[in-house]
């Protein structure tokens, strides 16, 4: 099974490394990429995905809001949140307000993709700091 990955951040180059890390997996592709919250719900309604990984920060609607529109209007798909901010301070809210999981940038590439695989099969992540 081959899993649709909708990639959002508004920096050019972290798009480009989450393809790059993405064409590397067999069982991931590109189904889309957008550069801000708004691009992300058009983006959303056009193409067919299963996961959404997602920038905590970026231009439009905040974070929380993005992941409660996108619960409500996909409630079976999950949302993973990358972000630059600590997880400490930030995951509990990001989950609570349905995202799937939560990482940190500084996360191995290999996390990320573990992450991607967990919550398209219905699971939780958050790392084991």
């Amino acid at each position: 099974m081959t899993v649709r990955v909708l990639i959002a951040d508004d920096h050019p180059v972290v798009r480009q490394g989450l393809k790059q890390m993405l064409g590397a997996e067999p069982d991931l592709t590109l189904a889309g990429e957008a550069n801000d919250s708004q691009e992300v719900v058009e983006l959303c309604g056009r193409v067919d995905w299963e996961v959404a990984v997602v920038d905590y920060n970026m231009p439009g609607k905040g974070c929380l809001e993005l992941v409660k529109e996108l619960r409500r209007c996909f409630p079976q798909r999950p949302v993973l949140v990358l972000s630059m901010y600590p997880e400490d301070q930030y995951a509990l809210r990001v989950l609570k307000a349905g995202a799937a999981g939560y990482l940190t940038k500084e996360s191995a590439a290999e996390e990320l993709i573990n992450a991607i695989r967990k919550v398209a099969k219905g699971g939780r992540f958050v790392s084991a700091a």
